[in-house]
């Protein structure tokens, strides 16, 4: 039998918290056996959402936490401050052992700062990377850093490049990952100080397979599995694929009901189209796992909806079976 996977999923965080927060936790444990989920929060208002949904009651429970860290708060004052926040009571059953991972759609600020502060890092990890999946031509490549840390140094893209190609062999199942340098260039003297000193420790890195410089318009053609950037340029990368992404779906519906002969058309090619948008589609991936800590931290997006809940969830079965910290240990702070 399988080893139970324990999730805390902050019901509290995110735009659409807890309505979606609790049926994607509803959904997660009627997915998959493996999984176990604790909704922590104000426990009235979970149960009562609880009431619309069918699902095992022995592997979802409600904790119950009086306060709510909002969006705009100042992430260390609120982290300190807020202990019966249901983000930080998440925070602490990671922290102890009780849970292995914890998801919230909350403020990235407090998620980014309790991960480290309460969780921790892995000894030898010197900045832990948010790291999201994204959607290519080919399939997925994992973006790290896209939100953690903007003034990265060198040796800390050497780790990302690392802990990425750990992540993607062992999680998404990419033998020998490729890793890609974002640059504005592919000559490896282009590029800021930051990519010229990078650009060295990654060639020579024998751990990873490093195929040069990238840039941002070959990211959706697949041209690399590891993304490897600092958070601001990250940020702008997976902000600009969902605007865009967002505006060629508006476009295209719209062409579609322009006239007589494009619906006919958009019925012939409806079922293909909407394999192809579901594969494009970020919410079908979860979230971003801030990878280098004790245990895992998933941030999913504040508007995330049930089915991006459900799907960060479930990641987190693989990241224990696959036993992704242990790894990042072995093969990354021990060879450092």
């Amino acid at each position: 039998m399988a080893e139970i996977v324990n999730v805390a999923v902050d019901a509290m965080g995110g735009d659409n918290a807890p309505g979606e927060v609790v049926k994607g936790a509803a959904e997660a444990v009627n997915a998959d056996k493996r999984v176990k989920v604790f909704l922590v929060g104000r426990e009235p208002v979970i149960k009562e959402e609880l009431k619309k949904y069918n699902y095992d009651v022995e592997r979802l429970e409600v904790i119950h936490a009086d306060e709510v860290i909002e969006t705009g708060e100042p992430p260390v004052m609120a982290i300190r401050k807020k202990k019966e926040s249901s983000l930080v009571k998440c925070m602490y059953l990671v922290k102890d052992g009780s849970c292995d991972a914890l998801v919230s759609a909350g403020s990235t600020g407090a998620v980014l700062v309790g991960g480290q502060i309460i969780v921790g890092r892995i000894k030898g990890v010197e900045r832990p990377p948010l790291a999201p999946v994204v959607p290519n031509i080919n399939g997925v490549s994992l973006l790290l850093d896209c939100g953690a840390n903007v003034d990265a140094r060198p040796s800390q893209l050497l780790q990302f490049a690392k802990m990425g190609s750990v992540y993607m062999e062992s999680v998404i199942g990419v033998k020998n990952p490729r890793v890609g340098l974002v640059n504005i260039g592919v000559e490896e003297e282009k590029g800021n100080a930051l990519t010229k000193e990078t650009y060295p420790l990654l060639h020579n890195c024998p751990e990873i397979n490093f195929v040069g410089n990238i840039e941002a318009r070959d990211v959706p053609m697949g041209a690399a599995d590891v993304l490897v950037c600092e958070a601001f340029v990250g940020n702008v990368i997976l902000k600009m694929m969902e605007g865009v992404s967002d505006a060629l779906i508006r476009k295209i519906k719209a062409g579609m009901m322009s006239s007589f002969k494009s619906r006919i058309g958009a019925l012939l090619v409806k079922p293909a189209l909407k394999q192809t948008l579901k594969d494009f589609s970020t919410e079908e991936y979860g979230g971003a796992p801030l990878l280098g800590l004790n245990g895992l931290v998933v941030k999913t997006h504040g508007s995330s909806k049930s089915v991006e809940i459900k799907n960060s969830i479930l990641q987190c079965i693989a990241f224990k079976e696959q036993k992704i910290n242990q790894k990042i240990k072995e093969q990354v702070v021990l060879e450092d």
